[in-house]
């Protein structure tokens, strides 16, 4: 799927071919106006912390307004297994696809590692 999505981006043809198909996640409350919707969103992790069964791909200093990204501490293995070590995402640029929804800001659940993408830097 990755490799087709690259190859549709490349060319620019179908959702490709508009330039606000992906998200900014340094601008949260443009976020907020596609909740419950699929998106992509692009931007450098800031932190990754851990609470509780829960891990936190922190995107600002402030979750009750930034865009964060959640993965259950139960689906951590899967991300593993496929070689997404979510601490080492600190500071790293990705590309999140998930249902936007609102946590204090806008947020998305990682329930598979297909879900993060790993981008250049």
């Amino acid at each position: 799927m990755l490799a087709a999505e690259g190859k549709a981006r490349a060319a620019v043809v179908g959702i490709w071919s508009d330039t606000q198909s992906i998200h900014n996640a340094d601008q949260p409350k443009a976020l907020l106006t596609e909740r419950g919707r699929l998106a992509l969103v692009e931007s450098r992790v800031l932190s990754v912390r851990e609470s509780g069964g829960t891990i936190y791909l922190n995107f600002g200093r402030r979750w009750s307004e930034d865009f964060t990204v959640t993965v259950p501490k139960r689906d951590e293995r899967r991300f593993v297994a496929a070689g997404v070590t979510l601490k080492a995402l600190e500071r790293r640029r990705v590309r999140i696809r998930g249902f936007i929804e609102e946590r204090g800001g806008p947020w998305i659940e990682a329930r598979h590692p297909e879900q993060i993408e790993l981008l250049q830097d």
